[in-house]
């Protein structure tokens, strides 16, 4: 039987990393000649919002995930009643991210669930990256490929809970799915401790999608030319906290370069707009790897803004988005990156004074001989996955 691999990812999200990943994904299969698709969720979103709903309103009452949530609303309630230039600028920028969907080879839209692997005719079923294991999505019951029928190989590749424990009362559906996958790679440390505590099993530590190509690779689906022309500090904020933008002001101050950002991602930040030179909105993936690339420095609190920098060699500044203590803290998957790459350093706290920082040059040499023995032993471990299927 030939083989056709169906997609599991979040290609429709308007999000640089959740974009971009799902792309690098349907990217290593078409260079190694695999036949694949992504699953299109056109008709399907509406039943796996119903599991969604349905976590939300148990959550009514959780206070942390009540706050993280509510940065989003605020922005698009911001765009409706007060500042209407604000939502035609993210309409601008949502665009952009459209036309980049068009980059994906999609299935036909299905019109349930159960019948994906039936009338897609898979052979495997991957499904990766982006923090597709959160406990809403378990919930939503998609991405644990649940409606995979036995006989289909299952893989997750470089798959994130995108939390650092898992609630009590939903660890038995996470075993439950967990076990059924047979090849099981997750992306941070704490992605291979949470599979061993909930099943015993021993998963593989793999890098992003996106650290599956270097440099050059990623030039051809970005503008040669330089957007900016410039020499600019790039910052790609999406929290909110402004002790951040406030070091990207002392490095501006530092260094001369104007302070170029993407604005207004995840919520609302009202001090976005003070600290900026420059603020486009006409930004989508390909966009925004060519604003890290020609970039002097970049400032970020987001892992894929870290991962493009490094591949881009840039010298880059890294800054929790979260305290480590939060319920809803997203920063394992920062730290096992940079301690892979010996760059735990890069991580502030934003109150540093920048003269010594500015200075501070990163041995990219080491760097890269790093990312491609990552970069290898990650594609080995999905060749391994397709070529062995069911074993």
């Amino acid at each position: 039987m030939d083989k056709k691999v169906g997609i599991v990812s979040c290609y429709f999200k308007k999000n640089y990393g959740s974009m971009l990943q799902a792309y690098a994904t349907q990217k290593i299969l078409d260079d190694w000649g695999i036949p694949n698709e992504t699953i299109h969720l056109e008709k399907l979103n509406s039943e796996i919002s119903k599991g969604k709903r349905k976590y939300y309103k148990s959550q009514l009452f959780n206070f942390s995930f009540i706050k993280a949530k509510f940065g989003m609303v605020k922005l698009k309630l911001y765009c409706k009643f007060a500042n209407g230039e604000l939502g035609k600028n993210i309409k601008i920028r949502n665009q952009k991210f459209k036309e980049f969907e068009k980059k994906f080879h999609l299935s036909k839209s299905y019109d349930k669930i159960e019948t994906i692997c039936q009338e897609g005719n898979y052979t495997d079923v991957l499904v990766g990256s982006d923090q597709l294991w959160l406990p809403v999505n378990i919930v939503a019951d998609y991405y644990t490929l649940n409606f995979v029928p036995e006989e289909v190989n299952k893989i997750s590749f470089a798959t994130s809970f995108g939390v650092s424990s898992v609630p009590e009362k939903y660890k038995k559906q996470y075993q439950t799915f967990l076990n059924r996958i047979e090849h099981l790679s997750v992306r941070e440390d704490k992605g291979v401790q949470l599979v061993k505590e909930l099943t015993g099993r021993e998963a593989e530590l793999v890098c992003d999608p996106t650290l599956l190509f270097n440099q050059e690779e990623w030039r051809e689906i970005q503008a040669e030319e330089r957007l900016i022309k410039e020499r600019y500090i790039f910052c790609y904020f999406l929290g909110k906290t402004v002790e951040y933008r406030k070091f990207a002001e002392r490095l501006k101050e530092k260094t001369g370069f104007k302070i170029v950002s993407l604005n207004h991602l995840d919520e609302y930040v009202k001090y976005s707009d003070k600290f900026a030179d420059e603020a486009p909105f006409d930004v989508g993936p390909s966009e925004f790897l060519n604003l890290i690339r020609n970039a002097e420095f970049v400032c970020t609190d987001s892992f894929h803004g870290t991962v493009f920098s490094l591949i881009h060699q840039k010298k880059f500044f890294v800054f929790r988005r979260y305290q480590n203590k939060s319920k809803v803290s997203t920063n394992s998957r920062l730290d096992s990156l940079l301690k892979i790459v010996n760059l735990s350093d890069r991580m502030l706290e934003g109150n540093e004074a920048v003269d010594e920082l500015v200075e501070k040059e990163i041995d990219y040499d080491w760097v890269n001989e790093k990312l491609e023995k990552f970069r290898e032993e990650s594609k080995t471990f999905l060749r391994g996955a397709l070529e062995n299927g069911k074993n």
